[in-house]
């Protein structure tokens, strides 16, 4: 039986509406653009219309911006469809989804589709991604909806049914079915989520695996994956897991070359089962079967479609394999041919449990949200340790340790996963994945930001394999019990990813422990202040002794005499100046005053610290009872943001 997506499933979606504050539940998404289907649907129904969704508009705009752009001469002959403009009696599913009715057009988004084939295994996954119900007949008012899960949060996106055409033929992806619709309109909901179809051009199955699941993906190596690869392929399918596989290429990744054999390098291939089988002489074979999201073009090796293999099968055998010699892209191999051949698999799993291990475990979960700021908090990897220690850090507590430890020493397992969110949204205004990676390092009660000689004297306890440009990094870890800080970074300082409300990181941990939070830091006492907005002597003197102590330090970090400080040392200095801020406020001030190349002045530097001075003094004046909390009416706030930074 298919593993059910219950505990971990369940308890990830449950921690996210709990940071959101109650916003949503399990059984209602968010509304992708404040969109809601049934209120649409039901305007169109009595209005008698059909849906034109002016969020995803038939235009240009929503086809791309560069290659798929005002520009290009793609686009000039795509004709915008209705499917009852296209075909007659055009349907939502025809006899249930399956893996064969995605086809790849003409965008290079074999990754998606390769994820989409996987989907159909799973009917409970996929009925949750394509919702059910859908026609173009009964209640059809040219809207359609799909669910994603996004950033923490299951969406819902809405569309219209208008698809680009060429001649009368769907230009992107299409059913084997020509008048079944279903896997173009998610591709289409797919390509609003991210902005534009050609934002969809090159990616990684994983991605859209995660999306489709909210689940955690692991990568194996071929030539380093572990003995029992076999095992965990086939446990991975039983619990309900996606799986793609592809073959590195040495040309760029833009490009997809066919192997004699008739595999293609740089594609995304989708695993869609793994069986063993009796020969005629008692003789067992394992074999893995794959799908090539273009719909055509198989593997010509042993076991392929008209191969002399199959006539050592008997008829019970070959039964169960459904095998069928077709030219659909779907084919089988060997394991030991697919080992040969592929070079990489990725899993995405419902649940952070090993596929080697037989147990299902409680895991707690922990996500926190950052951003990597420039000149602030975008230090780079431990190749610079001028800035390293200035990155996001989490803290992490394991406590309870693995049950049957196969070494017999005590441990924690945990995975950390790190992701950098909206890159491919953003594709249009230039913006690429980044070399992204972290390490963890242990501590002992500290809870606040560790500093640069920490770093400096201290080695870390483990580390991503490596950083690379993907949208996650995701690694699984077994240390001792005890408290570690985890610092997620670019490879290069200064890549801001978390500019405004669209972009950021993302961290996760899967722990069998209190999990991860991120390190706090309090603010300072400060006296009162008399609410005047004037400075009697007294407060005159004491700024005045202020800003002398702030000079000093000023010349301390201004060890060049430039008559200025980088950016970076700027959170040292304010914390010499007794204030100590969260990563938020530290991001604020170095988007304030730092200049072009990233160095903040002397008289930026005094006027930030007198503003901090305001606000602490302004804050202390209205917690009366000292508890760290204080409420406002509408008059004080409007009094105290004169103060703000």
């Amino acid at each position: 039986m298919p593993y059910t997506p219950s505990g971990f499933f369940c308890d990830r979606l449950i921690r996210e509406r709990e940071r959101r504050d109650g916003e949503g539940s399990l059984n209602k998404p968010l509304r992708f653009n404040s969109q809601d289907f049934g209120v649409l649907r039901q305007e169109c129904l009595g209005g008698k219309t059909l849906f034109e969704d002016e969020s995803f508009p038939a235009t240009v705009e929503s086809l791309g911006f560069k290659e798929l752009g005002h520009k290009s001469n793609k686009v000039k002959n795509i004709v915008w469809k209705r499917p009852k403009e296209i075909c007659e009696n055009p349907q939502f599913i025809v006899g249930g989804a399956s893996r064969t009715d995605i086809c790849q057009g003409d965008l290079g988004d074999c990754w998606l589709l390769a994820a989409i084939a996987c989907l159909t295994l799973n009917e409970k996954l996929l009925y949750r991604v394509v919702p059910q119900e859908q026609s173009f007949s009964e209640g059809y008012g040219g809207i359609f909806h799909f669910q994603f899960w996004r950033y923490g949060d299951w969406v819902d996106v809405v569309i219209d049914d208008r698809i680009p055409t060429f001649n009368n033929q769907l230009v992107f992806t299409k059913s084997a079915e020509r008048n079944e619709f279903w896997s173009a309109l998610l591709e289409k909901a797919y390509a609003k989520l991210h902005g534009s179809y050609e934002a969809l051009k090159g990616g990684n199955t994983t991605e859209a695996m995660e999306d489709f699941t909210g689940g955690v993906t692991e990568f194996y190596e071929m030539k380093e994956a572990p003995k029992e690869l076999y095992k965990i392929m086939k446990k991975a399918l039983e619990r309900g897991s996606l799986m793609g596989c592809s073959i590195d290429s040495l040309v760029p990744a833009r490009f997809e070359t066919r192997t004699v054999t008739g595999l293609v390098k740089g594609h995304a291939y989708s695993v869609t089962a793994v069986e063993e089988v009796k020969l005629h002489k008692e003789a067992k074979v394992r074999l893995v079967r794959l799908r090539n999201p273009w719909g055509q073009v198989e593997w010509n090796g042993p076991w392929s479609d008209n191969s002399k293999e199959w006539a050592t099968l008997s008829k019970s055998e070959k039964e169960k394999l459904q095998h069928q010699s077709a030219e659909d892209g779907e084919f089988w191999m060997s394991f030991e041919d697919f080992k040969k051949n592929y070079t990489k698999i990725e899993i995405c799993n419902l649940t952070p449990d090993a596929l080697e291990d037989d147990k299902i475990h409680k895991w707690t979960v922990s996500v926190n949200e950052g951003r990597w700021v420039r000149g602030c908090s975008a230090g780079g990897c431990r190749n610079y340790p001028d800035t390293f220690w200035t990155n996001p850090q989490y803290r992490l507590r394991l406590l309870e340790e693995d049950d049957d430890p196969e070494d017999n020493e005590v441990g924690c397992t945990f995975v950390v996963a790190l992701m950098q969110k909206n890159r491919r949204k953003e594709r249009k205004m230039g913006a690429n994945l980044f070399t992204i990676g972290f390490a963890i390092y242990e501590m002992h009660g500290n809870k606040q930001h560790m500093q640069k000689d920490f770093f400096l004297f201290s080695s870390s306890k483990a580390r991503c394999k490596s950083y690379i440009n993907l949208r996650e990094v995701t690694q699984r870890f077994r240390l001792t019990p005890g408290e570690y800080v985890i610092v997620p970074s670019t490879y290069e300082p200064h890549q801001e990813v978390g500019e405004g409300d669209q972009g950021g990181l993302q961290g996760a941990s899967w722990a069998r422990g209190e999990g991860m939070g991120s390190l706090p830091s309090p603010p300072s006492n400060s006296n009162e202040m008399d609410g005047t907005g004037r400075l009697n002597l007294q407060e005159f003197r004491h700024l005045w002794n202020k800003i002398k102590q702030w000079q000093g330090i000023f010349k301390h970090y201004n060890a060049d005499q430039s008559g200025s400080i980088n950016s970076y040392e700027m959170r040292n200095a304010v914390n010499d100046a007794g204030f100590r801020l969260n990563n938020q406020l530290y991001d604020i001030i170095t988007m304030r005053y730092a200049n072009e190349n990233m160095n903040i002045d002397f008289d930026s530097f005094i006027s930030c610290l007198v503003r901090l001075e305001a606000m602490f003094r302004a804050f202390q004046a209205f917690d009366q009872d000292g508890d760290g909390t204080i409420r406002l009416s509408v008059l004080e706030v409007r009094a105290t943001t004169a103060c703000q930074l």
